[in-house]
């Protein structure tokens, strides 16, 4: 398995797309009507105050000396000052960020385990009542949107059936435990704190929920698909043939091939579960960085904005490096050819 070559080159390509999506963001940062520092410091802000900070963000200096500083700046992690906050930016990313990939990490499990399962038993009772359910309920999942599913769950579970808490990340009557990683479950077991890390695991499973149910349908539809059309290849004709019973034939042979347009489809999925988390952060109340983002576009906060672009630009990037991966894994033929392309 030369898997080096493939991944040198996954890594090569995603260089590029970072520097393409940081000079991107400074060239719009710098287009937006208005002077950052004015903005920054208020109209009734002195004119010497508002040059002096002009001088300490190199807004004095030419777009390319702008870039390099600001890109310095980033590498460093230095995203200046935030408008909304009041505070560097780079702490704000450190208390919100958690939160989020702690919300898309429960969305892509129940996405991943969801999906398979759902389009599994499609494929497994194809033109039977259970493909006719859940393809039904794929047509409905990928129809409505997100936010739409977190008010619905939030009037159900909140007030009609109020078995899981549906606001924050604790409950009232909850003590945090100290922040050491940021993320609530983790920092409630580092504590030993298990009434705080069952209740924050009651808080994230709505909102994680509905942030992945259209995605599960949509890869159970993909899933279910792949399977049908893989099912009168010759390879499972041949291990029919051999006796190899059914269910070690979908699990084994059929199901590894044909997940590889799902787990493209999922990655892409997984990624977008950032950017797509704002509205339902904001329907649960839920102090992530999407939710942040969208307030930082409402009062005009570039550095904040920037970070934020940034940061979800990185983990785009990450995510489909993990997914080329599993990809070449599930087909060599791909591994192969990305190797010598290399």
């Amino acid at each position: 398995m030369r898997i080096g070559p493939f991944l040198l080159r996954r890594l090569l390509l995603s260089f590029f797309v970072l520097i393409g999506i940081s000079v991107l963001i400074f060239v719009i940062a710098r287009i937006v009507p208005g002077d950052p520092a004015r903005m920054a410091l208020g109209p009734r802000a002195p004119q010497e105050v508002v040059d002096r900070l002009r001088k300490e963000m190199y807004l004095d200096k030419s777009i390319p000396e702008q870039y390099f500083y600001w890109i310095k700046g980033v590498v460093q992690g230095d995203f200046g000052k935030s408008l909304y906050s009041k505070r560097d930016v780079s702490a704000d990313i450190m208390e919100y960020l958690p939160a989020t990939l702690e919300l898309a990490f429960l969305s892509a499990i129940f996405m991943v385990i969801f999906a398979i399962i759902l389009g599994v038993l499609a494929a497994r009772y194809r033109d039977t009542w259970v493909d006719t359910v859940i393809r039904t309920m794929s047509y409905l999942g990928v129809a409505i949107p997100a936010f739409v599913v977190a008010v619905l769950f939030l009037l159900l579970f909140g007030y009609v059936w109020p078995i899981l808490p549906v606001i924050g990340r604790y409950s009232a009557w909850i003590v945090p435990p100290s922040p050491v990683t940021g993320f609530a479950g983790l920092d409630s077991l580092f504590a030993g704190n298990f009434s705080a890390f069952w209740d924050s695991f009651k808080h994230l499973l709505l909102p994680a929920f509905a942030l992945a149910l259209g995605s599960i349908f949509q890869e159970a539809r993909i899933t279910r698909s792949a399977m049908v059309d893989n099912m009168n290849k010759d390879f499972l004709a041949a291990e029919r043939g051999y006796g190899i019973p059914e269910r070690v034939i979908m699990f084994k042979y059929l199901l590894k091939p044909s997940l590889i347009p799902t787990v493209s489809v999922m990655g892409l999925d997984i990624a977008s579960l950032m950017g797509n988390a704002f509205l339902v952060e904001l329907i649960f109340n839920w102090p992530g960085i999407s939710r942040y983002g969208i307030n930082a576009m409402l009062n005009k906060d570039l550095n904040a904005i920037s970070a934020v672009i940034i940061i979800f630009g990185l983990i785009f990037v990450v995510v489909n490096i993990i997914v080329d991966l599993i990809v070449a894994y599930l087909d060599p033929r791909i591994r192969l050819s990305g190797a010598r392309g290399s």
